[in-house]
């Protein structure tokens, strides 16, 4: 919940916006200075992907949904294997000026990288999972539906409907896990670094697809009015969602706070993931330029449209008495309204539910950041519980009844089209199978209730005795 600051002073240079307060400094960007962002591009994943094109030519069946499995069948029935913009680059990369550029670039780790700082930002997000995925899903996620003018280029891939919301979901979850999962996976050749590297030709694909319908119908998408598609400052807001809101917006609303070395580490790993998506990354230099950012995304970028409230309620929809949280609609909407405040969450159009679901809330962000804090206390149990979160999370992801069932190659299956948008999905009646999530709400209200009276019990006995000599009863 956002809660006002006792302590904080207000001047000429404080800044209030969808409840979050900050002191506005020369390191913010005014509105002109981020116009031309919306224009520039990673040009050289645009060149590679044409390229790639040329090699391996995407199946004409396959639009306007790519990827599915009746345009890889073959004339006898089976599949084709899935194309994997990846694999292209990397077995074609000594064979094309352009494509040896981009793989070239991926596979130079830049001076400014340590490795015993990415691995300890890795372990930061294991470190406050639960909470700290809590604070992807809706915050980072479903409060950043409220930047109308992105929403625009998602709407139009059909990837937040309600029925496919809860996958795209998870597949942006496999690639959060993907890039903390080891040292090794987010360093050239592993599993994270070829993750961010098909985001990087995805993020190409889209932005080529909407721009090639926009020229033959210009009322499709306004380049002058929207910016590129999958720009620049789209991208560096992306990464900020996942890195700087994380540290002083969805944790400290859970009511945890990173320290000082754990905030730079962490910025530090979202840093190295921009590089390899190739979004500049000077404004992850440092955390407080990082923070002027997201503070300066806040004020001009996070203006709600009606399809904001669309793709908003979708992800709610799809998620509600789902796995592995299992979190009714009443508690969905309210963790949504204690993240994000109630200013945004109104212009977002989620529901108001009752006092009992913000209670549960309540319990749960007692029940996370205590636990969160004790394991962190102690070395021993720190360790235990990353690597547990870590064996858990993949666990889910591969789950096939919980999960995706497999590992997510991030093709090109959310293709724009002419007719296609995003519609308002239906509310389903869905059985709860599990307490879930909303369990961790009472035994942590509970555990708060159980506190306080035992607290209130021994002050006020210490109380009596010091005002009469009270003393307990001798058996």
């Amino acid at each position: 919940m956002v809660l006002p600051n006792p302590f904080r002073r207000s001047d000429e240079n404080t800044v209030t916006v969808w409840g979050y307060s900050f002191q506005w400094t020369p390191e913010h960007l005014t509105r002109e200075q981020m116009e031309p962002m919306k224009h520039t591009y990673d040009r050289l994943a645009d060149e590679c992907l044409t390229r790639l094109n040329e090699i391996s030519p995407t199946p004409q069946k396959a639009l306007p949904r790519t990827t599915d499995r009746e345009a890889r069948k073959r004339k006898d029935g089976k599949e084709n294997p899935k194309r994997d913009l990846y694999i292209l680059l990397r077995d074609n990369a000594d064979k094309d000026e352009k494509l040896a550029e981009l793989w070239n670039q991926v596979n130079t780790v830049p001076d400014w990288v340590d490795w015993d700082q990415i691995e300890r930002g890795q372990e930061v997000f294991y470190r406050y999972g639960i909470p700290a995925l809590k604070g992807l899903g809706f915050e980072s996620l479903l409060g950043g539906m409220g930047a109308g003018r992105i929403v625009e280029t998602l709407a139009r891939t059909g990837g937040f409907s309600s029925k496919v919301a809860r996958h795209r979901m998870f597949e942006t979850a496999q690639f959060i896990f993907q890039v903390t999962m080891s040292l090794k996976d987010i360093q050239p050749g592993g599993d994270g670094f070829a993750s961010a590297v098909r985001v990087r030709l995805l993020h190409a694909a889209v932005r080529a697809r909407i721009l090639n319908l926009a020229q033959t119908r210009p009322e499709y998408y306004s380049v002058e009015k929207l910016g590129i598609p999958v720009n620049d400052l789209d991208c560096i807001g992306t990464i900020a969602s996942f890195s700087t809101l994380l540290i002083w917006g969805s944790l400290p609303r859970q009511g945890i706070f990173l320290r000082e070395q754990e905030i730079k580490d962490y910025i530090a790993l979202w840093k190295l993931v921009a590089y390899y998506l190739g979004v500049p990354t000077e404004p992850f230099d440092t955390p407080q330029k990082a923070r002027s950012m997201l503070e300066s995304i806040l004020v001009h970028e996070v203006k709600p449209t009606e399809m904001s409230k669309i793709l908003a309620n979708n992800i709610i929809t799809s998620l509600e008495n789902t796995p592995p949280a299992w979190g009714s609609r009443g508690f969905l909407e309210a963790i949504t309204r204690w993240l994000n405040g109630k200013d945004l969450s109104d212009r977002l159009g989620i529901g108001n539910p009752a006092y009992y679901y913000y209670g549960l809330v309540l319990g749960y962000c007692f029940f996370v950041s205590l636990w969160c804090y004790v394991q962190r206390t102690f070395p021993f149990l720190d360790r235990r519980h990353i690597a547990r979160m870590r064996r858990h999370f993949w666990k889910i992801i591969l789950n096939e009844k919980v999960g995706l069932g497999e590992e997510a190659k991030f093709d090109f299956k959310y293709v724009p089209g002419y007719d296609l948008t995003t519609k308002q999905g239906a509310k389903t009646e869905r059985m709860r199978q599990s307490f879930g999530i909303e369990l961790l709400g009472f035994l942590g209200l509970a555990g708060a209730t159980v506190t306080t009276a035992a607290i209130g019990t021994i002050g006020y006995a210490t109380y009596l005795k010091s005002q009469w000599g009270w003393k307990l009863m001798k058996i």
